[in-house]
This record gives structure tokens, C-alpha cells and sequence, in this order.
């Protein structure tokens, strides 16, 4: 999972697609900012949609999407009709993600509406409609409260059949885990640990009960830090730069920069050791992790994860 909006270029893209690709590993994500997180606006922020549309054709065998598209960004009419033609670009391989969108700081910037927080839901949710309605490839009428489409279809049609899984991101028990209840194929949760998860699995299957659908037709997905090296010396080498990279590892001293990205649940180690950790969250019913790779030079650093791509689906 790259964090595009931190110095990803069309060559690292490119590059890191390829690695990817022939590793034999899962998928492909990257997020959907327009501007560096970590206070660094001079760093490369490719466009989310671009970057996907090339990947599409650039690879022929992993799944790829966005972790997330907030609703917020685009107008979910074009949002549908954006990932319908990635879809038939790569051959039925897109997850649409979609999230209802949080840094007020980048939508300031860029001019755009952050709503309050429930009214990002009720777009969210309302947008999902918007989406699933276009997909069908018949025309469209909806009088929603924020959406309105006359007689709107969006042809051609996704590839894949009845639509392209929808994933939906984060960890809000109360109204954002009703929606994935509901309207999801993928949960990707950011849940602070194992146990974290399992509470937030738990209050999932609440919602599940109560709008009447069967939790397990939900896959679930886990989003978080890596840090992995060949032996202990590289694993602390690797510590090291992760902490020059992330601001908000300024304030650790640097033999302790391992040990805090443990406690905040990243998964650190050499291959074996990381498989451990892996063990934990599989224990707890995640099918999938979306591992944040934030060295986007480091190729040969991905090849330590082939190793840990178990059960691909």
C-alpha cells in the first residue's frame, strides 16, 4: 500500500507495479490525497485515478485500487464512471475503495467542502447508491438529499460481473460499520492491534444482524506499517529510516523507534518474525493486509514479503 501523496513519481510507479507484479504478490494500493500528510509539500503527490488508470494496463495479473477515494474529492456519478473504464481497462481487476473523507487541511487547500461529520456519512452512503445504481448500466433516477440523476446511465459497463467489489474503509462503530454492514464486499479496518480488531469484528456483526446480512459475505482487510529486513541488523537499518522519514517519530530516541512502532502495532521483524505477527490478526478472521510501503526505492525490500503471501486470493 503506497502512500502516493509522499513522493511517488511515475518511475517509482512504475517500478514498484512491476516488483509487484512478478513477486507473484496480491494487490496493489495506494491512497487518494492530494498533498503530503507529514508537512512536506515538496514532495511528488502523483493523482490517485491517473496513477491507477496506468496501472491497469501496465500490469496484467494483481488486483489494485484506491485506500480510499473520499466522496468528498468527486462527484459520485463521475467516481462510478471513472472506476467502470479502469475496470475494463484492466480486465475486471479494481476494487473500488471509498471512504467519507477527513483531512480538513487538504480540503481547504484545494477549495473543496468537508461537511461535518454526519453529513459525510449520509454522502457517503448515499453515494454508494449513486455508484451501485450507475453500475448496472441502467438508466438512473434518484432524488437523493445531496445527489440527483435524471435518466443517467454510465456505459460501458464494469467488467466484472454483477460489479467491481466495494471496499469500504475505517473503524466508526456506530455509523461507518453500519454502512459496510450494509453496503460493503471489503471492510479494510486500521484497528490498533489484534484484540482492537476483534472489538470492531464484533460490533461489524451487530450490524450485520441488524440490517439482515450474513457477516461472512463481508471480507476483511487490515491496513498498517511495516518494517522488515533480511536479518536484526537490517531490521534496525530499515528502523532508522523509517524514523528520519516519519515526523511523527521525530520526538523517539533512535534506539527506541523499533520499539514504538511495535507498540503501535506495526509489524516488525525479519520475514519469520513478521510472519508471527501475521499469524495474530489471521487468528482474529483478517483475510488480507494492506501493508504501507513507505521506502518507495526499496524494491528489494519487497521481495521479503513474497515469502508471507500465503493464501492469495
Amino acid at each position: 500500500m503506497i502512500e502516493g501523496q509522499e513522493g511517488l513519481t511515475w518511475d517509482r510507479w512504475f517500478r514498484i507495479a512491476d516488483r509487484v507484479e512478478s513477486l507473484g504478490l496480491d494487490s496493489l494500493w495506494r491512497s487518494d490525497h492530494f498533498f503530503s500528510l507529514m508537512g512536506h509539500p515538496e514532495r511528488p503527490a502523483l493523482e490517485c485515478w491517473s496513477s491507477l488508470t496506468a496501472l491497469a494496463q501496465r500490469t496484467q495479473r494483481i488486483r489494485f485500487g484506491p485506500l480510499v477515494s473520499p466522496m468528498t474529492f468527486r462527484h459520485p456519478a463521475l467516481l462510478a464512471r471513472m472506476a467502470a473504464a479502469v475496470d475494463g481497462l484492466s480486465n475486471g481487476r479494481l476494487s473500488l475503495g471509498v471512504g467519507a473523507g477527513w483531512n480538513e487541511a487538504e480540503h481547504e487547500a484545494f477549495g473543496i467542502s468537508l461537511p461535518p461529520l454526519k453529513e459525510r456519512f449520509d454522502r457517503l452512503e448515499e453515494g454508494i447508491a449513486v455508484i451501485k445504481a450507475l453500475w448496472t448500466g441502467r438508466p438512473v433516477d434518484i432524488d437523493g438529499h445531496y445527489y440527483q440523476l435524471r435518466r443517467a446511465a454510465a456505459l460501458p459497463r464494469p467488467v466484472q460481473r454483477p460489479a467491481p467489489p466495494l471496499l469500504i474503509g475505517g473503524d466508526g462503530e456506530r455509523r461507518l460499520l453500519r454502512i459496510v454492514a450494509k453496503d460493503a464486499d471489503e471492510w479494510n479496518s486500521h484497528a490498533p492491534g489484534p484484540e482492537a480488531y476483534r472489538g470492531k469484528r464484533a460490533r461489524l456483526e451487530e450490524h450485520c444482524r441488524d440490517v439482515g446480512r450474513d457477516p461472512d459475505a463481508i471480507h476483511r482487510s487490515w491496513m498498517g506499517g511495516i518494517v522488515i529486513g533480511r536479518d536484526a541488523t537490517e531490521v534496525a537499518e530499515k528502523g532508522s529510516w523509517i524514523q528520519s522519514f516519519l515526523s511523527a517519530l521525530s520526538g523517539v530516541a533512535p534506539t527506541a523507534a523499533l520499539d514504538e512502532l511495535r507498540r503501535r502495532h506495526w509489524l516488525v521483524g525479519t520475514p519469520d518474525q513478521v510472519g508471527s505477527q501475521l499469524d495474530a490478526w489471521s487468528a482474529v478472521g483478517v483475510e488480507r493486509v494492506m501493508l504501507q510501503w513507505y521506502n518507495l526505492d526499496d524494491l528489494d525490500g519487497l521481495a521479503l514479503l513474497a515469502p508471507l503471501n500465503r493464501d492469495p486470493r
